[in-house]
C-alpha cells in the first residue's frame, strides 16, 4: 500500500534510470539527410550549410575526393595517380569512395547530409540501381529535400554563372553584371538618401566593394557547362533518365519527411526554411535527446560539476578491447555530460569519431585472469596456450 501511495504521490517520476535514458541515446539512429534537384539548382550549397548547422557529415563527390587526397587513403592515392596521369577519376571508384563515407564511423555517430548522388552518369551503375543502393543503406535518409525550379529559369541562372579561375569562386549574374550592379546601386542611394543618419562608414565600405568588384570583373570566365545550350542539355538529359525514379523514391517516402523547396529562392532562404522545418521535427521528436546533448553543453553552475563515467579514469576504447589501461588527463573528452579519459592520441581519435561502441553493451569486456599450477611437467604451458588460444587472452 505504501509503494502504491508514493507512486500516486509523484505522478511525474521519470521511469526510467540515467543509465537507461543514456542507452536509449546511444541506440539512437543519427539524423540522415539527401538534398534532391535539378543540375545546377543548388544542391550543394544548402547541403553544405544544413551539416554545418546540423554538425553532420557532408557527404559530395568532389567533397569525398578531396578528403580522401588530403588523407591520402588507399583512394586518396589512386585519385592522385590517376589526375598525376591526366586521367578522369572513374565513376565506380567515386561511387565507392561516397559509399564507404557513408558507412565511417563519424556518420554513424553524426549523421549525413547527402548531395549529388544518385548522379545523372550511368558509366558505373543505373539511376535505378543507385536508388537501390540508397533504399539499402544501413543508415536510411531521414529527410529527403527536394528543390523545385522551372526549367527556364534554372537555365536562365546557370547561364549566367561565371567562375573567377585563381579562386575558383563561381558568382551569379546580379553579383557581376555591371548593369544589374548599377540598378541595385542607385536603389541604395535612393535609400540612403531616406536615411540620412547612417554614417558615412558604409559609403566608404561600398566604394571599396565597388573598386574590389571592378578590379576581378575582366578575369571572370564562363565554364562549359553553364553555357545555355548545355545547360539545357543537362536539364533534359535529367528529366528524361532520373526524374521519373527520383519520383517513385519521393512517393515511397512519407510526406512529413519530404521538403519541397522554390529554387528561385535564394540559398540562405531556402536553408532557413529547412533549418526551421528539421529542427522543430528535432524538438518534437527527440526532445529528451535534445535536453541530453544541451546539458553537456556548458555547466549550469559551479554546483552541477561535471561527473566522471562509470570506467573513472581507465580508457574505455582499452577497456572495449579487454585491457585495463588508465587514461591520460590531457587526453580527457566529454560526453553526455560525463567525463572520458583516453589512452592515447589514437585512442582519442577513434573515440571522437564514434564513442556509441565504446559505450553500449557488452561493456567492458571483462578481463579475466587465470593462474595455471601444478607439478613440474603436468602440463601446465600446453593449457595455458589452450586457453589464451580460445579466449583471445595472453599468456
Amino acid at each position: 500500500m505504501a509503494s502504491q501511495e508514493e507512486k500516486q504521490a509523484q505522478p511525474f517520476a521519470d521511469i526510467f534510470d540515467e543509465h537507461e535514458a543514456e542507452k536509449s541515446f546511444l541506440l539512437s539512429k543519427p539524423t540522415c539527410l539527401i538534398v534532391l534537384g535539378k543540375p545546377g539548382s543548388g544542391k550543394k550549397t544548402l547541403a553544405r550549410k544544413l551539416a554545418q548547422m546540423w554538425k553532420c557529415i557532408f557527404i559530395e563527390a568532389l567533397e569525398v575526393i578531396q578528403t580522401n587526397i588530403r588523407e591520402e587513403t588507399e583512394y586518396g592515392l589512386k585519385c592522385q595517380e590517376l589526375l598525376f596521369k591526366g586521367q578522369s577519376i572513374s565513376e565506380e571508384l567515386v561511387t565507392e569512395m561516397i559509399l564507404k563515407k557513408i558507412e565511417s564511423p563519424e556518420v554513424a555517430h553524426f549523421g549525413y547530409v547527402l548531395s549529388g548522388f544518385p548522379s545523372l552518369s550511368e558509366e558505373y551503375m543505373t539511376v535505378s540501381q543507385q536508388i537501390e543502393k540508397i533504399k539499402n543503406l544501413k543508415l536510411k535518409p531521414d529527410f529527403l529535400i527536394n528543390i523545385k525550379c522551372s526549367d527556364y529559369d534554372l537555365c536562365q541562372r546557370i547561364s549566367g554563372q561565371r567562375q573567377h579561375p585563381d579562386s575558383g569562386q563561381v558568382y551569379q549574374r546580379n553579383q557581376w553584371d555591371p548593369n544589374i550592379i548599377e540598378k541595385h546601386k542607385k536603389e541604395k542611394d535612393q535609400h540612403e538618401e531616406e536615411n540620412e543618419d547612417d554614417g558615412e562608414q558604409e559609403k566608404e565600405e561600398t566604394a571599396k566593394d565597388a573598386l574590389k568588384m571592378s578590379e576581378f570583373l575582366h578575369h571572370l570566365v564562363q565554364r562549359p557547362e553553364d553555357i545555355l545550350e548545355n545547360a539545357e542539355e543537362r536539364v533534359r538529359t535529367y528529366k528524361d533518365i532520373m526524374l521519373h525514379p527520383l519520383e517513385n523514391l519521393m512517393a515511397e517516402q512519407d510526406c512529413q519527411y519530404l521538403i519541397e523547396l522554390d529554387g528561385n529562392q535564394q540559398p540562405d532562404d531556402l536553408f532557413v526554411v529547412n533549418k526551421n522545418y528539421i529542427c522543430c521535427y528535432c524538438c518534437f521528436n527527440k526532445q529528451d535527446e535534445l535536453f541530453r546533448v544541451l546539458s553537456s553543453y556548458k555547466l549550469i553552475a559551479h554546483r552541477y560539476r561535471w561527473r566522471r563515467s562509470r570506467w573513472g579514469q581507465v580508457c574505455p576504447v582499452a577497456l572495449k578491447k579487454g585491457d585495463i589501461v588508465m587514461g591520460k588527463p590531457d587526453l580527457a573528452v566529454s560526453f553526455l555530460g560525463k567525463m572520458y579519459v583516453l589512452s592515447s592520441p589514437e585512442a582519442l581519435k577513434t573515440f571522437m569519431l564514434n564513442p556509441r561502441p565504446y559505450l553500449l553493451p557488452p561493456m567492458p569486456l571483462p578481463p579475466c585472469k587465470v593462474l595455471v599450477f601444478g607439478p613440474p611437467f603436468s602440463g601446465r604451458t600446453t593449457i595455458c596456450n589452450l586457453i589464451a588460444h580460445k579466449y583471445k587472452g595472453k599468456v
